[in-house]
């Protein structure tokens, strides 16, 4: 009960403070709290009470933080007791995990000055020959069109007439249709995308297998209580045939960053190497055993 009074004293002492200098009365070194040898005082307080705080939160948050810091401490301390024996080893990788974090952020430092991210067409395009076998499907892809319209519309076979034609007058003819009738036209002939995502657009279960539609170049037909469906499959790429450039290009541009970036590094350490050599700095000593 003395804590709490004494941590809801101290928070409204130190709100009324504010950013001024602490009243005589409230010594920055007294102590709060106390657990085994580690002790919590005023000034490290209020170092962690954010500002802006007033009457209830600010006690909260005291409370709150004397709270985690007491059980902290304590197992802490039973942490030492339990694990003093593996001291050194937790200090060696300690340590070991602080040269990690500097050598990162020197590497970090070296990449962030001299990093292009810059790729080029070409530079994409040598990457993907190269490494084509790396870049297999995993599932069927198709490039096509589909288009829905109402069951009862009465030039359904000129439509699909002028959808299978070659002539592009005839395209625009069936594209100027599609808009003027409000028919809903998915056209996904300049991109690539999962077989399953073409047949969403269809009236299709999820638990069967369509693989009979994929005939790339052939229009065909699907009906249900409402709607009229005509769709083109233009080409299919199945699973385990390579992926089209377009589709992991962005995966490329990572990979040659990546590349990228390790070589800056490697460079830099051969250079800090090279001067240290100069430099006096290095030596090292190789003796053969007999």
């Amino acid at each position: 009960m003395r804590l709490l009074l004494t941590i809801a004293t101290f928070a409204t002492l130190l709100l009324t403070a504010g950013c001024q200098e602490l009243p005589v009365y409230l010594d920055s070194g007294k102590v709060l709290a106390r657990a085994g040898k580690s002790e919590l005082r005023v000034r490290d307080l209020q170092a962690v009470v954010p500002g802006g705080l007033t009457g209830e939160d600010s006690v909260s948050f005291v409370g709150m933080y004397v709270d985690r810091w007491v059980k902290k401490q304590i197992k802490l301390q039973q942490a030492e007791n339990l694990f003093s024996a593996s001291a050194e080893d937790i200090e060696s990788l300690v340590e070991e995990y602080r040269q990690s974090l500097l050598i990162r952020k020197l590497d970090q430092y070296f990449i962030d000055r001299q990093i292009d991210t810059v790729f080029t067409d070409e530079e994409v395009a040598a990457y993907y020959r190269d490494h084509i076998g790396d870049f297999k499907l995993d599932r069927t892809i198709v490039r096509g069109r589909i288009l829905q319209f109402d069951q009862g519309y009465r030039q359904a076979s000129k439509l699909l007439a002028l959808m299978g034609s070659k002539s592009p007058a005839r395209q625009k003819d069936f594209a100027d249709i599609c808009l003027k009738n409000n028919f809903v036209l998915a056209d996904f002939t300049g991109t690539w995308v999962e077989f399953g995502e073409f047949l969403s657009y269809l009236p299709t279960l999820r638990s069967q297998n369509y693989d009979q539609l994929l005939k790339p170049g052939e229009i065909q037909q699907m009906r249900d209580s409402r709607s009229h469906y005509y769709f083109e499959i233009t080409d299919v790429l199945r699973a385990g045939e390579p992926s089209p450039q377009e589709r992991v290009r962005e995966t490329i541009r990572r990979i040659l960053f990546n590349q990228r970036q390790s070589e800056i590094v490697r460079r830099c350490e051969e250079q800090m190497l090279e001067r240290a050599r100069e430099n006096g700095e290095v030596k090292i000593y190789l003796t053969e055993q007999e």
